[in-house]
């Protein structure tokens, strides 16, 4: 549904006329039923590449297609369901008043109108601010306001920008529910963010992407899915026996008293070190990975950035 092929997006700035590149080379799909991640550094790119999608911008080289068409005409003509980082709206507008004229401008009946504005005021539980201003609103209030106002009426296209930022826990833990909610054969849904864990947790893949270029696209789900039987570096907590933790594991680290980083190993070298360790006389209290599946990539990928390869383009057969 949504296809990047090839898009760059160049800027001059505004004093010196230098050329800046936001976007190179970027290809990418993401296909109806799918849920698929941006992931990247500060002023990696995201922005830019979700304002191509959005129609704000058009791409300096390459095409960037929805459905088919330049991404502005099929915004005109389907709309795209857009959840910003800052939801920028009149801050005297009250909460419901916020979502009924939302819901207007997306065209509701008036007939649904009450039904279904009650419906996501329940469903993201924002309904004893009701009828606060939006200037009354903490910033997690208001990102559920967003949220919100993205399932009045969920459009083909549904594009996150930061969803995450500023909720809670809780709040982003439910975020998969909306997210799962959303999920339809029919609809895509793009995520960028740079809470790394929620887009293990929700997505299908994620490209990441450093410098405007796209670093690798990593599948997280389904048969292509992050190996947990790869090597990866964990974390040993003991409560004692730490002598048989380097005994058993040589090259661990011990971080602090009790915590050991161990050198990265697959999963069978790991379950033989721990064992070793146990008879050893080591009481073992937890044992992690030290960092996502996905943060490693993510970490190898950014790490890559100086020199990206051909192959990382990102785009399915």
């Amino acid at each position: 549904m949504i296809a990047l092929r090839e898009v760059s997006k160049t800027y001059r700035t505004l004093w010196t006329r230098r050329e800046v590149r936001a976007v190179e080379q970027v290809s990418l799909d993401v296909a109806p039923g799918e849920v698929v991640g941006i992931a990247g550094p500060n002023g990696a790119g995201k922005s830019t590449l979700i304002s191509i999608l959005l129609g704000f911008l058009r791409p300096t080289a390459g095409v960037a297609t929805i459905g088919g068409l330049p991404p502005q005409e099929w915004v005109e003509a389907r709309g795209v369901t857009y959840v910003p980082e800052l939801m920028a709206l009149p801050r005297t507008w009250r909460v419901g008043e916020a979502l009924r004229r939302l819901a207007v401008l997306d065209g509701v009946t008036d007939e649904a109108m009450q039904g279904d504005v009650d419906r996501v005021i329940a469903r993201t539980e924002i309904g004893d601010h009701r009828r606060k201003r939006l200037k009354e609103l903490s910033k997690g209030n208001s990102q559920r306001l967003g949220l919100a106002q993205a399932l009045v009426t969920p459009r083909e296209v549904v594009v996150f920008d930061e969803p995450t930022h500023g909720l809670d826990p809780v709040w982003t833990a439910r975020f998969r529910d909306v997210v799962a909610d959303l999920r339809a054969p029919t609809r895509a849904i793009l995520i960028a963010s740079h809470n790394l864990d929620e887009l293990e947790r929700v997505c299908d893949r994620v490209a990441i992407i450093d410098r405007g270029r796209l670093q690798r696209v990593v599948e997280v789900r389904g048969a292509g899915a992050l190996a947990d039987a790869a090597a990866r570096v964990y974390r040993l907590r003991v409560a004692a026996g730490g002598a048989a933790v380097a005994s058993a594991f040589p090259g661990a680290r011990e971080s602090e008293p009790g915590v050991f980083d161990l050198p990265a190993l697959d999963l069978p070298a790991v379950n033989a070190g721990v064992a070793a360790a146990i008879a050893g006389g080591a009481l073992v209290t937890s044992l992690a990975p030290r960092e996502s599946a996905l943060e490693a990539e993510f970490h190898a990928a950014v790490g890559l950035a100086s020199a990206p390869t051909s192959g990382a383009s990102g785009g399915r057969p």
